[in-house]
């Protein structure tokens, strides 16, 4: 499978740069789409076109305040992870503890980029958190396996899937860790020239039982091909915009 996706993404790079418009517009469509699904994977009730109507400023009546932010604050967290791109910033915990920072701005200030100090559990889930105070050497953890997996040269997918699956599995903050982790995903996928990649909400019970069987039994096989999948599919979004047939 990483063959084909690798052969893809040649064929985009050769491709680069897209017409200014089409890469707008492609850009829109992601961010649009991306936003909609990993707010309704948390349960916020807007549609797609009702959350394109928030980005762009209107007030949709019947709507948590909540819900609204939940739009507003993904967008920002959005542009925040392009920023880290852009300048070609290495990950880490700082820049976590902002994406987050981010995406609950306005929705609960007091644990906004702060780890829990509470224990939580996953809604359907049998994998259990770690305690409260396990949680800061458990991210240490986690970015020395990141740094680890850079020097091995992991395939970005694969290191991009496992770090959501790892961050997830820690469960660092009291709420917001779904979207956080896959603004931390695409980020990922970003650094490597790859499109940002969409886990749709009708594929939900998927990407949760993939992580469940990441956390409780240590295989990540299903979550990473789910990821792989979801980032062909993006590639192939471009690909077709440009009058290439996959």
């Amino acid at each position: 499978m990483f063959e084909r996706i690798d052969q893809v993404k040649a064929i985009l790079n050769i491709s680069r740069p897209l017409p200014k418009y089409t890469a707008r517009s492609l850009r829109e469509k992601l961010f649009l789409e991306w936003t909609y699904h990993t707010n309704a994977i948390e349960g916020n009730s807007l549609t797609i076109k009702e959350t394109k109507v928030v980005l762009e400023g209107i007030t949709i009546g019947g709507k948590t305040l909540c819900e609204h932010l939940e739009v507003i604050n993904h967008r920002d967290a959005i542009t925040y992870a392009e920023e880290i791109v852009h300048k070609e910033e290495p990950l880490s915990e700082w820049q976590i503890k902002n994406l987050h920072r981010l995406v609950l701005k306005g929705i609960d200030d007091e644990y906004a980029g702060v780890y829990r100090d509470q224990q939580v559990f996953i809604s359907g889930a049998q994998h259990i958190p770690p305690a409260p105070f396990l949680i800061k050497g458990e991210m240490e953890q986690l970015m020395s396996w990141y740094e680890q997996a850079q020097k091995e040269s992991l395939h970005p997918i694969v290191r991009g899937a496992m770090l959501l699956a790892l961050f997830v599995g820690i469960h660092p903050f009291i709420d917001g860790n779904g979207r956080t982790s896959r603004l931390l995903l695409n980020l990922e996928l970003m650094k490597d020239g790859f499109p940002p990649i969409v886990i749709k909400m009708e594929n939900r019970l998927a990407y949760y039982e993939a992580l469940d069987k990441a956390h409780t039994k240590k295989e990540y096989g299903d979550f990473v091909e789910l990821v792989a999948i979801e980032a062909e599919d993006s590639l192939n979004l471009y690909l077709r915009a440009i009058n290439i047939n996959p």
